[in-house]
């Protein structure tokens, strides 16, 4: 649902723009609660990652493809203010060296994939594990629907949006029935994509999924009379000394090349959701050329000739080199917090 210029008018652009600033801003701030040495290469793992999945795109129908959106996947992993991150470093990458999504569009493709899905996704996930088996197998099919409905929130933002500041005057019951109708096929793709990610993650290494965090289940002892009790903190899986991410990050890497430099190769060459609505409906003509569309990795070195997989390759270290100067940002943003808050507390001590 790679938005490009010329699809919304300039104030709503800005609109967007000003948005997804603030979020991001905000992120910046918050997420540095979710951080610490041992997340941080995991954000960036899960960045690269949702880049690489997003090459991918899948056949929903003749002629129509999808392709992961990852807001839901992201949150689930790392927590919602540093997915707010990871999606943003995707798509700034995909903007100004892939000319995928326009450049004025950028904050609004933020907005839509990047905020929208991480909000729906991580509140749907959270009020589905209020009601599911307390264990970390649950967070698998509450992220499921999380996904789902998340691609859907997104195309109805689309639509809102196209309401306000759209280019074209086309009938917005047609267009919200079509985007809505294509978006639930590709909702479902990511549903699959997600479950398939988080429960693979949470088989093998369920410490590793935030979602899951405070899941995990109690070790039980019994006691001199013979019953089960709950063992001290200390003693409880959650509190062990934390495993190695050695493995982790090393199986990660090797997948994450694996799809951007070889099955990328393989994607779906269909128009997306987006684009098949813009043709139905009648305003795909008022999309803009990209300021970086004559690049030689535009459309992922289509435009320059390099091969997807090697375009694929250079776009993973991107996003890990970006994505690592946010999420230190994101560290730094909160040493400079703690260290103001001591320096008032012991003025106030003095």
């Amino acid at each position: 649902m790679h938005v490009p210029d010329g699809f919304l008018d300039a104030p709503t652009s800005i609109a967007t723009g000003v948005v997804a600033a603030g979020a991001i801003g905000l992120a910046v701030r918050r997420a540095s609660a979710e951080l610490n040495e041992r997340t941080i290469p995991l954000a960036g793992l899960t960045s690269a990652f949702v880049f690489a999945t997003q090459m991918l795109n899948f056949p929903v129908g003749v002629g129509t493809s999808g392709h992961l959106m990852g807001g839901t996947l992201a949150a689930v992993l790392v927590g919602p203010w540093t997915a707010v991150l990871c999606m943003s470093v995707v798509f700034i990458v995909q903007a100004l060296l892939f000319a995928d999504g326009g450049l004025t569009a950028l904050g609004t493709n933020i907005t839509l994939m990047g905020l929208t899905t991480v909000l729906v996704g991580w509140l749907v996930t959270r009020g589905l594990l209020r009601v599911l088996p307390r264990r970390p197998q649950s967070v698998v099919p509450a992220a499921v629907v999380g996904a789902i409905l998340s691609v859907v929130a997104a195309s109805l933002l689309f639509v809102a949006l196209y309401a306000v500041g759209g280019t074209a005057d086309i009938p917005l019951g047609a267009l919200a029935a079509s985007m809505v109708g294509w978006h639930t096929l590709i909702g479902i793709g990511e549903g699959v994509i997600t479950g398939l990610t988080v429960g693979a993650v949470v088989a093998v290494r369920p410490d590793l999924v935030h979602a899951a965090r405070g899941l995990m289940p109690r070790l039980q002892l019994r006691d001199a009379a013979g019953n089960l009790v709950d063992a001290p903190v200390e003693e409880t899986p959650a509190a062990a000394k934390p495993r190695g991410l050695r493995g982790p990050v090393i199986a990660s890497c090797v997948v994450i090349a694996l799809i951007a430099g070889v099955v990328s190769f393989f994607a779906s060459s269909s128009p997306d959701g987006l684009e098949h609505v813009s043709a139905q409906e009648g305003f795909a003509d008022t999309a803009k050329d990209h300021a970086l569309g004559g690049w030689a990795f535009a459309d992922y070195g289509e435009v320059g000739g390099i091969p997807v997989g090697i375009a694929g390759l250079l776009g993973v270290v991107a996003v890990l080199v970006l994505g690592w100067l946010v999420l230190r940002l994101a560290r730094v943003a909160r040493g400079r917090a703690e260290d103001r808050t001591a320096d008032h507390a012991d003025a106030l001590a003095g």
